[in-house]
């Protein structure tokens, strides 16, 4: 009876020094997790103390003037840039990424998937100043006759036109800088959706290749139905990325404030490649910060809107189950 008596004891002193231990560590994680919210309300407050006088002070209309200098400036024109340069870094970007993830998950012998699982994973180790300097360097003066071929062959869609009429020889364009922004989320896009497509049922894909489907019909109706949230995700990554940019695009960038959807037009500018250019000259940081403000708002709406498109693909696909 003693025994037993000890054993209870000791189990009673061990569930409680786990109860404690269990206390903390709840304690701790709810602490970490409030920082976060505390840092990124710091932020966003210095953002608008510092943002606010600027904007009030502006003679002009902030978000409508496209006209950046000591007198006037205004975000119009690189809010734009800013937009158009990730949407298309991300059209490029996208069905690259998901066609690598699917090769490597769905299509490559082990040791060519495991060699280019790490080859991709490294593009994301690279820093974007030598992103920059490869497009500037080497990219660029290659870009002349790629942009002369879309802008005769793809002029007539509005997006490629070039009004100097195959006379450009300017390639700092905001196609320029897309293709080295697709270039620098490429590795995010496709490291999350190869994980993403292990991540899919076996038995499901299983069972479609043994009612006859090919390959192809095996991925469409078993692998990428089930991994919509996941590359929504993904491409909700890449494209925070892309938005908050700086060197790379300065580097192959125009800069030229211009509210333009011809991307051949040489030209063009972003709010973080604005801010990385005018920073060291600008007597006045308030614009600046202000600048900085919008494109912090903007990236929070893209995350918040992809959490939102997110849960409501999961909420559907439980539904459909």
């Amino acid at each position: 009876m003693a025994s037993i008596t000890t054993a209870d004891t000791a189990s009673l002193r061990s569930s409680s020094r786990s109860a404690r231990g269990d206390a903390v560590f709840r304690t701790l994680t709810f602490i970490a997790g409030a920082f976060v919210f505390v840092l990124l309300g710091a932020i966003a407050l210095f953002l608008v103390i510092k943002a606010m006088p600027a904007i009030k002070n502006d003679p002009t209309n902030f978000f409508t003037t496209t006209q950046w200098s000591s007198s006037a400036y205004g975000i119009a024109a690189t809010l734009f840039g800013t937009a158009l340069t990730a949407v298309l870094a991300l059209a490029i970007a996208v069905p690259v990424g998901v066609g690598v993830a699917l090769y490597i998950t769905q299509y490559a012998p082990r040791r060519i998937a495991t060699l280019l699982g790490y080859v991709t994973d490294m593009l994301a180790a690279v820093p974007s100043v030598v992103y920059g300097l490869w497009g500037l360097i080497f990219l660029l003066p290659r870009m002349v006759g790629i942009d002369h071929f879309l802008a005769k062959y793809f002029g007539w869609t509005g997006l490629f036109h070039d009004p100097a009429g195959g006379l450009n020889t300017f390639p700092k364009t905001i196609f320029s800088a897309s293709i080295v922004l697709s270039i620098m989320v490429l590795p995010i896009i496709a490291a999350i959706s190869r994980e993403v497509f292990r991540q899919v049922d076996p038995v499901q894909k299983e069972a479609a290749l043994a009612l006859g489907a090919t390959r192809w019909e095996m991925i469409r109706t078993a692998v990428l139905p089930p991994s919509r949230a996941g590359v929504i995700s993904a491409t909700m990554l890449g494209l925070g990325r892309a938005l908050g940019e700086t060197i790379a695009v300065a580097l192959v960038i125009g800069n030229v404030n211009r509210v333009s959807g011809h991307v051949l037009v040489p030209g063009g500018n972003t709010i973080a490649a604005n801010i990385a250019n005018t920073f060291g000259e600008a007597a006045d940081k308030g614009p600046l910060i202000a600048s900085g403000l919008v494109l912090f708002v903007l990236t929070l709406v893209v995350n918040l809107a992809a959490r939102y498109v997110i849960l409501r693909a999961g909420t559907e696909e439980r539904s459909a189950v």
